[in-house]
């Protein structure tokens, strides 16, 4: 929308109002899969904190709804530009609406603490280092590129220069390892109390993640959540 502004010399200038992209929930509806799942068969899987604690996965989301999200590995681009994001969810709009966020990933425990600090993330992560979880709910192996796998819009960097930087913290970091299977997708569940499943998305490659406003939407969080990288400009 452009509007009229007294320019300098007295004529009228345009000033273009700015732009707010968001991403529009009817076009993931229509074009994104759903998986069928049944948690009793991944219930009692152990999952493990920061610390090395183990924890049965049913105990994220017995007891409320959880909003539950699966990346592929630590050190994969897309992964982590997509927790950077999660990090900016308030914890006052989850508290309010009753849910919990957690990030599962497949490394040791060890690569938690760094991952955190890397991103800003400070809600709940855990980490399934043998994959169990995974597996049992048959998140994909490999990656396919097909017009219903959207692209993320939380991942900003290009496939070349995210994987330079991928491999830079895989060299820089204190064990070389790539934090977990390179060919194993990731997905996004929302799930509880008890084991009702309310949504299941499994990514059908690095970048077919689930948009978070959506998720936390569908999940029952009022608060609107914009995570355009481009700074606000109000004229005044």
């Amino acid at each position: 929308k452009k509007l009229p502004r007294l320019a300098a010399g007295g004529k009228m200038a345009e000033l273009v109002s700015p732009i707010t992209r968001q991403v529009s929930t009817e076009k993931w509806k229509a074009e994104t899969l759903t998986v069928d799942i049944n948690l009793k068969d991944v219930e009692d899987c152990l999952i493990y904190d920061r610390r090395g604690v183990p924890f049965p996965f049913k105990s994220l989301y017995q007891h409320s709804k959880s909003v539950i999200i699966f990346v592929r590995n630590f050190l994969c681009y897309s992964c982590k530009e997509y927790v950077d994001d999660l990090s900016k969810v308030p914890r006052g709009a989850l508290e309010e609406a009753g849910i919990r966020l957690v990030v599962i990933g497949q490394s040791t425990h060890q690569h938690i603490e760094p991952f955190c600090l890397l991103t800003g993330y400070s809600h709940e992560i855990y980490v399934d280092p043998k994959r169990s979880i995974y597996l049992k709910l048959g998140m994909k192996r490999e990656e396919t590129f097909t017009d219903s796998a959207l692209p993320s819009p939380h991942v900003k960097s290009g496939l070349f220069m995210g994987q330079i930087k991928s491999i830079w913290r895989a060299m820089t970091s204190p064990a070389f390892d790539f934090q977990g299977n390179l060919h194993q997708q990731g997905g996004a569940i929302i799930a509880g109390p008890d084991s009702q499943v309310h949504f299941c998305h499994f990514d059908m490659n690095r970048l077919d993640h689930m948009p978070i406003t959506w998720l936390l939407q569908l999940a029952g969080v009022q608060q609107s959540l914009d995570f355009s990288p481009k700074p606000k400009i109000i004229h005044v």
